[in-house]
């Protein structure tokens, strides 16, 4: 109890300027040399400073190429379901370099994807679209259609 007196009491005595040299101990404390702060020589400190920069740019590096990816892989689902183009995709691609794909596993994916699309498009799996078709749900749709047709005619047409 009696420390956090007087610990409250000097801070408050500090503030006043009454306190004495107690900031003036503070900042002669801190060496003016980052290299002394850090414990270092001169050259050991900018080798350091060197390190940290290159590991940056790594990481850097490693994130804008990792954006690319997500940005191919955004293209290729853009022309897929034929959606409107981003350039935002593309800048971050030019960013990312010319070697960025998509993963092994998208890419399987894709070319799975486009080779049953393939299939649907060509006569065969046409057929076999016809094939799963319900004839009766489809003339029962004709005829609906067909009368509301009929009824909208006679309607609007007195000959009838």
């Amino acid at each position: 109890m009696a420390f956090l007196v007087k610990n409250m009491l000097s801070n408050q005595v500090k503030n006043l300027g009454l306190g004495g040299g107690g900031e003036e101990k503070s900042e002669d404390s801190t060496p003016a040399d980052p290299a002394a702060a850090a414990g270092m020589t001169r050259e050991e400190y900018e080798e350091y400073q060197k390190q940290l920069i290159e590991e940056k740019m790594e990481r850097d590096a490693a994130f804008a190429q990792k954006k690319a990816g997500r940005a191919v892989m955004r293209v290729h689902l853009r022309d897929k379901y034929r959606l409107p183009k981003s350039e935002l995709d593309e800048t971050q691609i030019q960013l990312g370099g010319d070697d960025v794909d998509l993963p092994e596993d998208l890419q399987k994916m894709v070319q799975e994807d486009q080779v049953e699309e393939e299939d649907k498009d060509s006569i065969l799996g046409q057929l076999q679209n016809i094939q799963n078709m319900d004839l009766d749900t489809i003339k029962e749709k004709a005829q609906t259609t067909f009368t509301e047709m009929k009824q909208a005619a006679e309607e609007k047409c007195s000959v009838m």
